[in-house]
């Protein structure tokens, strides 16, 4: 497995796969090709369907200004190795062809050249699933905050910092800012209201609706193009930072244990990645904001003093009742049902984490047998509900 550097990226939204991988494939590609006159961008699959919705073309233009682009949308047509494909093109003055590359946007912001497809780059991590991870705890003694500090080395620590900074200005100016979003939709933003009426209530109507506020506020930032951070992606960013920012409101955790419950969560992220996937254009919306989920479950337990198995199994319940979750965005905007499934989902990830407390933290069903079941569901998907905009409720809806 990789860095869990690469499961939180800072940069733009309103999509990891769809804005965040174009722009850094495409700025890769302006430094191969600098002496272009102008480029051509051809786009495949998910990302040309939902590619207008999610910002693409805007993203592309502004990362190869001040030389100009032409943008193909090419839909009905996907690439070999992944739905989200695209070939750029470098062009002299008269048009002709200088060179070329095909990339792959997978999901989280990471991208794939063709060339470069299979194979294993900056493998941080041996051990790659939960039950391999488990043993070598168990053995060592060690908590899984300190396996990510021994795989990552101490610097981890700083990078980590400058996430939960940055989740937290996600938070703060998500519920200050109010302002419609984006798009066709005209979609008002209800972070800010949502927070209102929270403050002026009391009891689990409060601590909800302070969570509920704060992953709309993340994920309203987001959909608006703003700064966050992809855990593990844009689409899903709201719920990680919601269920933190809330437990250490409420218990007064401090920094250096927040840190560690994001090590612990990025940890759950990254299993899911290698052995899985995080795509929503690959296996639907469960590989985002189920994966998002486990993580902020895994972390809450691990916050609230949870053994092993309890945080294994609060993961594990995150993505299992995430299981078969289609990604239909309407319009294809990051918009509807995106925000509102962060704000569920970080109440279900709470929920989650409390139910394992419980319990002795054994179960029936393993973390690993639910990100294999999650993956070969996601394949079974029809194609249409991957990240498409032309079935659910982007076909449904008016």
């Amino acid at each position: 497995m990789e860095t869990i550097k690469d499961i939180y990226r800072i940069g733009l939204g309103p999509s990891s796969s769809h804005t965040m991988g174009p722009a850094k494939a495409a700025q890769i590609f302006i430094e191969t090709h600098p002496s272009a006159a102008s480029y051509q961008a051809a786009l495949y699959g998910s990302l040309a369907l939902t590619g207008k919705g999610h910002f693409t073309d805007k993203i592309l233009v502004e990362t190869f200004s001040p030389k100009e682009v032409e943008i193909l949308w090419i839909p009905e047509k996907v690439l070999p190795k992944h739905t989200n494909g695209m070939i750029f093109y470098a062009l002299d003055a008269q048009g002709k062809i200088l060179g070329s590359q095909t990339v792959y946007s997978v999901g989280g912001g990471a991208i794939v050249a063709e060339e470069d497809w299979g194979q294993k780059k900056n493998q941080v991590y041996t051990r790659t699933t939960m039950n391999e991870i488990l043993s070598h705890a168990r053995e060592s003694g060690k908590s899984l905050w300190e396996i990510v500090e021994d795989n990552e080395g101490e610097k981890i620590w700083d990078y980590l910092a400058e996430v939960w900074i940055k989740m937290k200005e996600s938070i703060t100016n998500g519920l200050e800012n109010e302002r419609v979003l984006p798009g066709d939709l005209h979609l008002s933003r209800k972070a800010s209201s949502y927070y209102a009426k929270a403050v002026n209530s009391s009891g689990i109507l409060r601590n909800r609706g302070k969570i509920f506020a704060y992953a709309l506020a993340v994920s309203e930032e987001n959909a608006g193009g703003g700064v966050v951070v992809t855990a593990p992606t844009c689409g899903s960013c709201g719920v990680l930072p919601a269920v933190l920012y809330n437990l250490q409101e409420e218990y007064s955790y401090s920094d250096s244990k927040i840190l560690k419950a994001i090590a612990t969560a990025g940890l759950i992220g990254n299993i899911v990645k290698f052995n899985g996937s995080i795509s929503g254009a690959e296996v639907g919306c469960q590989g985002e904001v189920g994966t998002a989920c486990a993580m902020a479950a895994a972390a809450a337990a691990k916050l609230f003093g949870g053994t092993l198995d309890q945080i294994e199994y609060a993961a594990e319940m995150g993505i299992e009742h995430h299981l078969g979750l289609t990604c239909d965005p309407v319009g294809g905007y990051v918009q509807i049902p995106c925000i509102e499934r962060n704000g569920l989902a970080a109440g279900r990830a709470y929920e989650s984490a409390v139910y394992s407390l419980f319990s002795d933290g054994r179960h029936r069903v393993s973390f690993d047998e639910v990100v294999l079941t999650m993956t070969e569901t996601g394949k079974d998907i029809h194609s249409s509900y991957r990240e498409t905009s032309i079935a659910g409720l982007a076909k449904n809806v008016k």
